[in-house]
């Protein structure tokens, strides 16, 4: 069985994936929620390499992956995990869940998603292979994650019809994304937008250090 240097042993194993672009609150919320109430020994946050279902261009990976450890690195049992920003072609969840499989092989594996990404799972590619390998993780979030979520109100996401087994993380409800922050930062700029509302201090400092989201995407 696998061990971490320490000397524990690992059973229970977390995968949360994502562009993260940027990595913000939420994030390090649904993180934070799955380490402790999944009793995770481990959880691997993993940036996105090339994105099989993204249409628009993701910020560097470099920028992507310092920004991860700015917002995760402190958390206890997180360890930033770059196989999928070095692997060739477009990245799946199935390929990764099954590497994890290999390295943990007495350990139960964990997907930690948004309520947003189960709803379209069944889009994903070979997400019949995720669900035999792993147990899904979700959390609610906002339903409207758009531009304008930052000033709306927020709804939970209904997870009723979801035909599919997943354990529930209970996090508040918290109507910042991605799109949102980079739609803001584009508008108004990094230091107008009180950046460390939205993301964590340590990558708002990163962000406006390194002029980043300054054009609309």
């Amino acid at each position: 069985m696998t061990r971490p240097p320490d000397g524990q042993t690992i059973r229970r194993v977390g995968m949360f994936g994502g562009a993260f672009d940027p990595p913000h609150g939420a994030h390090r919320s649904l993180a934070e929620a799955a380490i402790e109430q999944l009793h995770l020994d481990v959880l691997h946050v993993l940036p996105t390499g090339q994105a099989w279902h993204k249409s628009r261009p993701l910020t560097d990976a470099a920028h992507r992956v310092a920004m991860c450890g700015l917002a995760f690195g402190d958390l206890p049992r997180v360890r930033i995990d770059q196989r999928e920003i070095h692997r060739q072609g477009p990245s799946y969840t199935a390929d990764t869940l099954a590497e994890l499989q290999r390295e943990y092989p007495q350990a139960e594996l964990f997907l930690v998603l948004g309520a947003d990404q189960l709803l379209a799972f069944r889009q994903w590619v070979r997400w019949q292979e995720v669900i035999s390998l792993a147990t899904l993780a979700v959390a609610a979030r906002a339903r409207s994650i758009g531009a304008q979520a930052l000033d709306a109100p927020v709804e939970e996401a209904d997870l009723s019809g979801v035909d599919l087994p997943f354990s529930p993380l209970t996090m508040p409800l918290n109507p910042v994304s991605a799109t949102a922050v980079r739609a803001r930062l584009a508008a108004v700029g990094p230091d107008a937008a009180s950046l460390d509302v939205l993301v964590p201090a340590p990558v708002a400092s990163y962000i406006s250090q390194n002029h980043l989201y300054q054009t609309p995407t």
